[in-house]
């Protein structure tokens, strides 16, 4: 009886080992940023230690400020708690999705570019709520979506579980002109809910950017322009505006030599 326990012991603690070990492989799926690292492995905040002290409003050592904004009336208010970056700057990240705190409207906006002029990154938890119930919480990191993300209705009903790393929805895939190292990235197609959406790059060896465009709905929309291995443009394509315009058909925009200069516009030739 006595060996029957011992054996059984081991098989759990190696049954464990191996989920774990399955989970930890999972994690890894989306490893990498541009240019940072993207490490899903890493806490989604530092864990707090009894030997050091945790310094308020200050996350992944960046110092923030707390904000909060009010908006509609009667029942119907919703009120929204952040943090923001203490010191404005601009997001090192090439994700399509920018969430700031604009100063003049007074009101947390998402875009695709970011004026540090007008505003500052939001930077922390945050967390949307009516009254007493929560309809949104999460994290962001310099301007984008990080960590788990939650969404509730207004009968506290889960919605929606969301889960990034900088900005990447964690579906997103990653390739490499050398998968065992992963130094040298060749492409970053963005996945959410099993469909394109977002930013898409493309890499040359050199490390210099080949392809860049936009999925919405896993289709192509607006300019994509492709690049020489030197860094100068090439060509661009257009495509419409919004998915699924069958109207609007791909076209070539704009050309260039590898010396920069250009020789098509708009399907007229340039002028020599």
């Amino acid at each position: 009886m006595i060996r029957t326990k011992v054996v059984l012991a081991v098989f759990l603690c190696l049954w464990a080992l191996h989920s774990f070990a399955q989970d930890e492989s999972a994690e890894q799926r989306f490893t990498i940023d541009t240019p940072a690292s993207l490490d899903f492995k890493k806490e989604e905040e530092p864990v707090e230690t009894k030997k050091k002290k945790v310094k308020k409003k200050v996350f992944y050592g960046l110092k923030t400020k707390k904000g909060f904004t009010r908006k509609g009336t009667g029942q119907r208010v919703t009120y929204e708690t952040f943090y923001y970056l203490k010191k404005s700057e601009k997001p090192s990240t090439f994700v399509r999705d920018i969430y700031w705190y604009d100063f003049t409207r007074k009101e947390i906006r998402r875009t695709s570019t970011f004026d540090p002029t007008k505003g500052v990154l939001l930077h922390g938890p945050y967390e949307r709520r009516q009254g007493d119930i929560v309809l949104a919480k999460g994290i962001y990191y310099k301007g984008t979506k990080h960590g788990r993300w939650l969404m509730y209705s207004r009968d506290s009903v889960l919605l929606d579980k969301e889960k990034y790393y900088r900005g990447w929805p964690r579906e997103s895939l990653v390739t490499y002109y050398d998968p065992m190292e992963r130094k040298r990235m060749k492409e970053i197609t963005p996945i959410e809910y099993g469909e394109k959406e977002g930013y898409y790059y493309r890499f040359h060896e050199n490390g210099t950017l080949a392809v860049q465009g936009e999925y919405h709905w896993d289709q192509k929309v607006g300019d994509w322009t492709e690049y020489y291995q030197s860094g100068k443009r090439k060509k661009i394509l257009t495509y419409s505006k919004e998915p699924f315009d069958k109207e609007l058909k791909p076209y070539i925009k704009a050309e260039w030599n590898d010396k920069g200069k250009e020789i098509y516009r708009n399907n007229k030739m340039a002028a020599n």
